[in-house]
């Protein structure tokens, strides 16, 4: 057996081998020696403060397989992503994948290669993976995103109720919960309804030092935060709300000359999502401006400052995107930017989002009859999805579509894929079968068989781009014609490039009139709350910006930051201050608006700026060029 000396040396050397570090951040350390004693834990440790690690060490410490519980595909995606690409074992199930990979991933659990298997809390329940989980080791569970267990979560998934049943069928295996943004009741139920056993808790402050908050009433924002990067040379995020904003953002900032911003969102093609990643990760100075698409699993330390373009839908959601800046401990900031009218259209478009009972079961119904499933029936296939169908026949908004479609995904009731994806193609006939179909068809499909390699034996993930490259043929022509024979019933194929879904339980009329419609109800009911409180935050101008977070937390008797923008205007309220002498010497350099002297100045309040520049024009050192931009006299 291993001493405790070399145990602690194996710990450190592992941590240097495959993450690099020298040492553990915080309370992390502590954290993991409790894991690797097989104790329950549950540790609240703010964004940025390297939960992740505390599982994935020990998983490599520990004989066995990790099962991670998380909630979302691309977080899974994301997560075993970075840890392949430092050398770790690590694979993730989902209902995406065909029957040959899931098998491919449980054997190499079986043979104890994998020290990390993701899933989604649904495939607790799920035949297949039960009876293998059976003979595969597992080491320890780790529940990430533990506060979607809680109804008055911001993420409120009741498949985490599954979570408690396998725990019962495996009473030995302990369980560490993990959550970066949970309120004291939060916290309370994940302890409840996980079953966690004496459990050990961490919990940190969700104060961040660091970070200088910033909340500002903008009227022409393209503007602003043109104003904020021409004089940063670091790297950041700019949160948007849609695609088309950070596409007309980075287009605006290029024309005035601002070369190192791109933008980033869910429409890219996975090539394009990893290459604009890549660039962005590697730079000191780059800034992305992104929708929220951006950001799970960002292990980025210089991150210096996060820009929101609109609110966040909700406090949590907040402060994770800002936790994303100053990971390295240094001064970072964050800005949010806002006007009135902004606001009360959120109001309206979240109200317009959802639909009531008799509409949510008209999508439901439709998708059902459009694709001819049948009261308990669950077809095997994956279909093309055409959102304007669905439009043209129930009459709804393209939001309300969404939200439902987004919910029916998320509890696992289908799969609904609306992301740029590789293609996917299947040979349904035996290959010496081709030969007696009409030569135009056994043609084209010797040669996908010669170019798409596996597809005669499982699903395969493929580019119609570099088919056409290799054989010459327009890229058009060939999806018409793999389309022509999926009809005829010799192939199935699904165009990544369109939206698809997949039914994963069968149709239960009773289920959806009742259970589903009451749980989506709750969970809008929810959505509109946390807006609210966010909405509040957002226009208070009396109370210090972190100190109404810690509140929101649970922290109540912390004291004001001294640094946020209410802080800052209220220490200059009562004293002043006089900041001529830096605006003089700002303005022998070139001329500038009171926006362009805030940023230079630290972000220094306007209404002081403009203060002191009245002084310095009565007494002649200042002049105005035009009427927004000052010069020296």
């Amino acid at each position: 057996m291993i001493s405790q000396q070399d145990f602690q040396e194996l710990k450190f050397k592992t941590l240097k081998y495959f993450w690099g570090y020298d040492s553990f951040r915080d309370s992390q350390e502590t954290i993991i020696d409790s894991v690797i004693n097989e104790k329950d834990n549950l540790v609240l440790l703010p964004t940025g403060a390297g939960k992740s690690l505390c599982y994935q060490l020990p998983a490599l410490l520990k004989e066995g397989t990790c099962l991670i519980i998380s909630p979302l595909l691309a977080l899974m995606k994301d997560q075993v992503n970075q840890l392949k690409s430092r050398g770790i074992e690590a694979e993730y199930l989902s209902s995406e994948l065909d029957e040959y990979d899931a098998e491919t991933i449980y054997g190499r659990c079986k043979e104890g290669l994998t020290k990390m298997l993701y899933i989604s809390p649904e495939r607790l329940t799920n035949k297949q993976f039960l009876q293998n989980i059976e003979e595969i080791q597992i080491s320890f569970i780790a529940v990430d995103e533990a506060h979607c267990i809680s109804e008055w979560g911001q993420d409120f998934r009741p498949s985490y109720q599954n979570i408690k049943d396998f725990r019962r069928n495996n009473p030995k295996i302990p369980c560490l919960a993990l959550t970066a943004t949970a309120t004291p009741k939060v916290l309370e139920e994940i302890k409840i309804k996980l079953e966690l056993k004496n459990p050990t808790v961490f919990q940190k402050s969700f104060k961040r030092e660091n970070i200088r908050i910033f909340t500002e009433e903008v009227s022409d924002k393209f503007q602003r935060i043109l104003d904020i990067l021409k004089y940063t040379n670091e790297a950041g995020i700019v949160y948007v709300r849609t695609r088309k904003e950070a596409e007309l953002l980075t287009e605006f900032l290029h024309k005035h000359q601002l070369k190192h911003v791109d933008f980033f969102h869910a429409g890219l093609t996975t090539k394009e999502k990893n290459a604009k990643q890549t660039i962005w990760n590697n730079s000191n100075s780059n800034v992305l401006i992104s929708t929220n698409a951006f950001g799970m699993g960002i292990d980025k330390d210089n991150v210096r400052f996060v820009i929101h373009y609109s609110p966040s839908p909700s406090i949590e959601n907040y402060y994770q995107e800002i936790g994303r800046s100053g990971r390295d401990g240094k001064d970072s900031f964050a800005f949010m930017l806002w006007d009135k009218q902004e606001l009360s259209n959120f109001d309206q478009i979240l109200k317009n989002q959802i639909p009531n009972k008799a509409e949510f079961l008209k999508i439901i119904t439709y998708l059902y009859s459009i694709f001819q499933v049948a009261e308990f029936e669950l077809p095997e296939k994956v279909f093309q999805l055409n959102a304007n169908g669905i439009q043209n026949f129930t009459k709804l908004s393209a939001a309300k579509i969404k939200n439902v479609l987004n919910f029916l995904h998320n509890q696992e009731i289908i799969f609904f894929n609306d992301h740029k994806s590789l293609s996917s193609l299947q040979l349904l006939m035996q290959a010496d079968e081709i030969d007696q179909l009409p030569q135009k068809d056994a043609y084209f499909l010797e040669l996908m068989l010669r170019t798409v390699s596996g597809i005669t034996t499982h699903k395969v993930m493929f580019s119609e781009q570099q088919v056409s490259n290799k054989i010459g043929v327009s890229l058009h022509l060939i999806k018409e014609r793999l389309k022509e024979l999926q009809q005829k019933g010799y192939v199935e194929y699904v165009d990544g490039a369109l939206s698809s879904i997949k039914f994963l339980k069968p149709r239960d009329e009773r289920v959806n009139n009742s259970l589903y419609w009451k749980l989506f109800e709750h969970i809008q009911k929810n959505k509109i709350q946390k807006w609210e409180e966010m909405k509040f935050y957002i226009e208070d101008n009396q109370f210090c910006k972190m100190k109404l977070i810690l509140a929101y937390f649970g922290e109540k008797n912390s004291k004001n930051c001294g640094k946020c923008s209410v802080c800052e205007k209220n220490k200059q309220s009562i004293f002043g201050k006089n900041i001529s002498n830096q605006i003089v010497n700002l303005l022998a350099k070139k001329p500038s608006t009171i926006e362009e002297l805030s940023i230079q100045l630290s972000y220094h309040s306007k209404e002081n700026i403009l203060e002191n520049l009245i002084f310095l024009l009565d007494s002649g050192k200042v002049k105005m060029l035009n009427f927004r931009t000052y010069m020296l006299a």
